[in-house]
């Protein structure tokens, strides 16, 4: 199927999705209402308040924004954390927004809102036949069978089997049926393997491979690269620039807002960042790593390799060590005496491995180019610590109790002294030899044709035509929900 041809495809998959929606009193959100929390309306505002964050309450698919305050129940201030330059070592300001805060506790429920619902409004998902499949190295499949569980649909997540018990946890208990493929978070090909296993069986296998489905990266085109773009104006001081924006590369749908970014900020920096252990775009290297989320050794087809400026890899040993100083008690308290404040203390909890991996690449960016305090640098913080109290255990378990002197090895080793080692500028040509990798997994693996990966790289146009559909979406779902009704009945 062509995925981005999103004309109505079969008018009674679309009339039992309406059903399905109308039985389970669902709501579709649009992308307007995700970027902008306030235009949501009053009366949703206020149910929400009533609602805990992670129940699998329809009304929590309004929650997929960067906004909410899990104390209230209310949209609130953005969520973000900036990074003390006590901790960082730089002066240039390092902020991340927060993932936490999402139903589920990671953005990537955003993305896979973006790829489902496009499917829902024209057609093309029968949710009385078909299987969502979530092919994931992580938070991805969790948000998938978040909003599967939502629609009553039997969700089909993917993963590797080296990822952290949480997440195979968290998925059982919500009800999805579980595939464990071999290897860490680098073993993408597996499970796509594993997709083209399910797709022989059965055309009741819809697959939603994050790779590969515009709607990842247009859902962070939209949401989170308008975001950090309202947030930069609330905290800049005079003089202040976007300098940067870092992201790990993964599906490559959290870097889309990049060319947001690059619309409103034409000189800004954006800086892939991938684990040394596993260097694709840094060498076109291969091998595994323990940086749970970020899949590797292929280049996502939706990744628009042109805007991308820098790569940075990241020792996969320093994120851990990073995850310790942040939650241990003996790390916080050294990070007390550098003085750290007390809040922000309480706060590094909300960063988890692949957050603090972001974290660690804006210091090199900010390293090699050399960035003062008129420089502010944004990631995304994806997850929080929540999900990887099984591997704090581990290190304790292996390396022996977290202590004031490993503390102050940790922070010297990963932050003060983070080098420029392994990071790279990257030029015309280092970036359509990166471009150039996608034939080898998309076009002999995968079938996509060797025209539309070079328009990819000749046509401007390919990419603008694509972050351009939100407005036709969004007036697909307006016209979804006032044929399901429920929204008049709230």
């Amino acid at each position: 199927m062509n995925n981005w041809n999103w004309q109505l495809q079969d008018k009674s998959f679309l009339e039992k999705s309406i059903k399905r929606c109308r039985e389970k009193e669902i709501i579709l959100p649009t992308f307007k209402q995700l970027k902008d929390p306030e235009s949501i309306p009053k009366k949703i505002q206020e149910q929400l308040e009533t609602i805990d964050l992670n129940a699998l309450h329809p009304l929590n698919l309004f929650r997929i924004n960067w906004r909410n305050d899990k104390s209230t129940g209310k949209i609130g201030e953005i969520n973000y954390l900036e990074i003390p330059r006590e901790i960082t070592g730089v002066k240039a300001r390092i902020i991340g927004l927060i993932g936490k805060y999402f139903p589920t506790g990671a953005h990537k429920v955003g993305a896979t809102y973006g790829c489902l619902v496009p499917y829902l409004v024209t057609g093309r998902f029968n949710p009385e036949y078909h299987k969502a499949v979530w092919p994931s190295t992580g938070n991805y499949c969790r948000g998938g069978a978040f909003n599967s569980a939502l629609l009553a649909v039997h969700a089909v997540a993917i993963l590797p089997e080296e990822m952290s018990k949480e997440r195979f946890d968290w998925l059982r208990e919500i009800g999805a049926e579980v595939f464990a493929t071999y290897g860490c978070e680098s073993n993408v090909k597996e499970i796509y393997d594993k997709c083209h296993e399910l797709e022989k069986q059965s055309d009741e296998y819809l697959i939603f491979n994050q790779f590969n489905q515009f709607g990842n990266s247009i859902w962070h085109y939209n949401v989170t690269g308008s975001t950090i773009e309202t947030l930069f104006n609330q905290i800049k001081k005079d003089g202040q620039r976007l300098s940067g924006f870092v992201s790990a590369t993964g599906s490559a749908g959290t870097i889309g807002a990049g060319d947001y970014l690059r619309e409103k900020f034409p000189l800004i920096n954006v800086t892939a960042a991938e684990a040394l252990q596993c260097p694709t775009l840094l060498m076109n290297g291969f091998g595994a790593h323990r940086i749970e989320g970020i899949g590797d050794k292929h280049v996502p087809w939706i990744h628009n390799v042109k805007n991308t400026n820098s790569v940075a890899a990241i020792d996969d040993e320093q994120p851990l060590r990073i995850l310790r100083l942040f939650n241990e008690p003996e790390g916080q308290k050294y990070l007390s005496r550098l003085g750290v404040d007390e809040q922000t203390i309480n706060k590094l909890p909300d960063l988890g491995i692949s957050s603090i991996a972001n974290l660690l690449a804006a210091i090199k960016l900010t390293k090699y180019n050399e960035y003062n305090e008129n420089d502010v640098i944004f990631t995304i913080f994806t997850d929080s610590s929540d999900m990887y109290q099984s591997r704090l255990k581990e290190m304790n378990d292996g390396w022996g109790n977290y202590s004031l002197n490993q503390a102050g090895i940790d922070w010297n080793v990963a932050l003060k002294n983070q080098s420029i080692d392994y990071f790279k500028e990257l030029s015309y040509y280092d970036k359509k030899a990166i471009h150039n990798l996608k034939y080898f997994t998309w076009v002999e693996q995968q079938g996509k044709t060797v025209e539309e990966l070079n328009t990819q790289w000749y046509d401007e146009n390919y990419w603008k035509e694509r972050f351009a559909v939100v407005p036709k979406w969004d007036k697909l779902i307006e016209e979804f929900n006032s044929e399901c009704g429920i929204e008049k009945n709230l």
